[in-house]
């Protein structure tokens, strides 16, 4: 992602993250995502919902993923060569939580296009920060930035 720094005081947007928790993070949502597509699982997607909401609204301290990164598999690696700002992939958590939500409506609201529309959106975002390494709902954030800077 374009947003690394080698600098370790934090960034007038937010803390510094250690990139591979989000990309980790995005393997987890893979995986459930897949999971609520095949079944229209309206519990497991409220979940996840839940979880895109707390890395979001509350931080991504508070995003379920990031405390299993951070507590059972970051001190098993080695520090990261970069840190990044958390304030794109907080942003991106809240994009998927606004795809978490619409699907939600779609399957409870006997919608099931909508759900199965809106769930295939989060999965392949999540999937290719899951990959590839590239977060859109973070460019979807720095791309606004940049805009909205320019006025």
């Amino acid at each position: 992602m374009s947003t690394t720094t080698n600098s370790v005081s934090a960034t007038r947007s937010g803390s510094l993250i250690d990139p591979r928790g989000p990309r980790f993070g995005a393997a987890i949502t893979t995986v459930v995502l897949a999971v609520v597509l095949l079944t229209s699982s309206s519990w497991l997607l409220a979940v996840q919902a839940i979880v895109f909401g707390l890395g979001a609204i509350v931080g991504l301290s508070a995003q379920p993923y990031g405390v299993v990164y951070r507590r059972l598999v970051r001190p098993r690696l080695a520090p990261p060569r970069e840190l990044e700002e958390s304030a794109p992939p907080r942003f991106a958590q809240g994009v998927g939580l606004a795809f978490a939500v619409a699907g939600l409506a779609g399957y409870l609201g006997g919608v099931s296009t909508l759900g199965t529309i809106a769930v295939a959106l989060a999965l392949g975002a999540a999937f290719l920060n899951a990959a590839f390494n590239f977060c859109l709902g973070c460019e979807m954030y720095l791309l606004g930035r940049r805009l909205f800077s320019r006025q």
